[in-house]
């Protein structure tokens, strides 16, 4: 049962709403339809739906509230129709954090929803940021599903020439892992479980790069104090997805970083160009015998709902 923990969807009033602020998305409008076609392509047997970047938060506060409920109606009407076939997580309208708290019971306790989506930043605070300690608590006290996506930076492109997401969405969820890691929230909170898109970005690669900061950081910043088992210890305790990594040097660095239980399969449909033959990731066979596991059973630890409704 090959399962896909890393597929977009959304319903029209977000595809229209970001249309309006920031110009079409890059890709094609798709449907729930194209997505079912593409997964019996690829024998995908269920696919993890979230958001796609920016997300439900424009700069307008009511505005992200509308959208993050429309987005999780969405989802939940979409699991009625196809329970086999679905999960999905759930969109907040942070930076608002007592109005995601709200939505994250809703979503969650009314709705049915599989766990949230998250993006590396919202209106330039990064995950790690005191403001969302209420919302880390509660994900933590429910044991949560969270899967963090990159999303736009809050500074501009660097190198207009090139498209943003091909260097700077993997520098965000880099960004994103450090300081979960150095704010002490993987650590305070270490019962979510935690998925980062594209084998983390480029966190596998810089992992002890990253480590290093424990012993080259002044010491009146305490940073020992924040990550008491050793940065290595956190990282190796996330999940990470394949979606657009499908392939040996992603995968390697990954491995040297987790272990294999901690990879699970994505593939960032409709975002990713898939091959035209039947496999969707033939870079996965990078992984021998194991390939199987990443693309299924690992997944039980983050959905398991998708186990108990395909026996």
């Amino acid at each position: 049962m090959r399962l896909d923990l890393h597929g977009h969807l959304e319903p029209p009033p977000y595809t229209a709403a970001v249309a309006r602020a920031l110009g079409p998305a890059p890709v094609p409008p798709w449907t729930v339809e194209e997505q079912l076609e593409m997964m019996a392509r690829y024998a995908i047997a269920a696919t993890v739906v979230s958001l796609p970047p920016p997300g439900v938060f424009l700069g307008d506060g009511a505005q992200a509230r509308e959208l993050a409920r429309a987005t999780n109606e969405f989802y939940a009407a979409l699991l009625r129709q196809h329970p086999r076939r679905y999960a999905a997580l759930a969109a907040l309208p942070l930076p608002d954090v007592e109005a995601a708290l709200a939505e994250l019971a809703y979503a969650l306790d009314v709705l049915g929803l599989d766990g949230v989506a998250l993006f590396t930043q919202v209106g330039g605070r990064y995950l790690g940021d005191e403001l969302f300690e209420p919302l880390w608590a509660e994900l933590n006290r429910r044991e949560a599903y969270v899967f963090v996506h990159p999303t736009l930076p809050p500074y501009p492109n660097p190198l207009p020439s090139l498209p943003i997401w091909l260097q700077e969405f993997p520098f965000e969820t880099t960004r994103a892992i450090a300081h979960l890691l150095y704010s002490g929230a993987l650590h305070r909170y270490p019962r979510i479980r935690f998925q980062f898109a594209h084998l983390g970005g480029a966190a596998p690669f810089l992992a002890h790069r990253l480590a290093s900061l424990v012993e080259r950081a002044p010491a009146s910043l305490n940073l020992a104090e924040r990550v008491p088992e050793g940065p290595l210890a956190y990282l190796a305790r996330l999940y990470y997805d394949t979606a657009l990594s499908n392939h040996a040097p992603g995968l390697a660095a990954a491995l040297e970083v987790a272990p294999l239980e901690r990879l699970v399969f994505g593939t960032d449909w409709p975002y990713a160009a898939l091959p035209a033959g039947p496999d969707p990731a033939p870079g996965l066979d990078y992984l021998g015998p194991a390939r199987a596991q990443v693309e299924s059973a690992h997944a039980r630890a983050l959905v398991p709902r998708l186990f108990e409704v395909n026996p």
